[in-house]
């Protein structure tokens, strides 16, 4: 019983000392775009440790990713781990000794990153559309390109529409060109007829994804590029640049100037061969 104590209290001085050189990981954050799911964290790690991810769905056995076992590395896609898209997952990053070596230790220090699910959390990327103006202007119609996701079924890669379904809408956000005042239009559908516009003006259009029943910080996607109509009535200055134009009348008053000089030259040279014409000719007798 008399070695019991200092025995413990050199364990103890082990375990605190080897925990000490196994720094552990902060800033544990997901970053997930259309379902392309990675986790990261810092720092670093030294050639004296390496990194473990754990997760598992709440309530649910624990896994791990073999790409994230004694990595060297700050960050683990988990995209096609996470099975259950409307589970909400946890994550342990886990201070291990680097791949190869040993350590005495029972319980590496972790760190637990915040919950993610992926249905709910997922930032949905920019969309891609085309527009289209009718000949006669009265419909102008917006086709909506659904992005890819980093997921796949049978062996086919799915959109967000293979996902969300039905919750999905499009949000567009569109105003009259050279305008300030914005309207709002929103679309079930990826084919998008826009409603009450004026045949004789040009709009631009910004669309992006809508998911209404997700948090509010969560339901829109990012904006996709701004397009515009082409407007008939546009003025030269409208279209042109003050550089392109300024170009143009340069080279417009050098064509006129190129002209006037040939022109003159031209009819110098018809003044001169006339009056040597006249002085070659004899004298008429009187």
């Amino acid at each position: 019983m008399g070695t019991t104590g200092p025995a413990l209290l050199l364990t103890v001085l082990f375990v605190s000392s080897a925990s000490g050189s196994y720094p552990r990981a902060q800033n544990v954050t997901w970053i997930s775009t259309n379902f392309k799911t990675i986790l990261t964290w810092e720092p670093n790690p030294s050639a004296d440790y390496s990194y473990t991810v754990e997760f598992s769905a709440v309530g649910a056995d624990t896994q791990r990713n073999s790409h994230c076992i004694r990595s060297s590395g700050t960050r683990c896609d988990l995209s096609s781990s996470l099975s259950d898209l409307n589970a909400n997952y946890v994550a342990d990053i886990l201070s291990e000794p680097p791949l190869g070596a040993t350590s005495g230790l029972i319980e590496f220090p972790h760190t637990r990153s915040p919950r993610f699910c992926p249905y709910n959390d997922t930032d949905i990327g920019r969309l891609d559309f085309k527009l289209k103006v009718s000949e006669d202007k009265k419909k102008t119609t917006l086709y909506v390109t659904d992005p890819l996701t980093a997921l796949f079924k049978d062996g086919q890669q799915l959109d967000i529409r293979d996902i969300f379904s039905n919750q999905l809408q499009y949000k567009v956000t569109y105003w009259k060109n050279k305008s300030t005042g914005k309207k709002v239009h929103v679309s079930p559908n990826n084919v998008i007829e826009m409603p009450g516009l004026d045949r004789a003006k040009s709009y631009c259009f910004k669309v992006q994804a809508f998911i209404p029943r997700r948090r509010p910080d969560k339901q829109l996607g990012e904006l996709s590029r701004t397009q515009c109509s082409a407007d008939d009535n546009q003025s030269v200055f409208e279209v042109y640049s003050v550089g392109v134009i300024a170009a143009a009348i340069f080279l417009i008053l050098l064509l006129i100037g190129l002209v006037i000089a040939v022109s003159v030259v031209c009819y110098k040279r018809r003044q001169k061969a006339e009056d040597s014409g006249k002085e070659g000719m004899p004298l008429r007798d009187v």
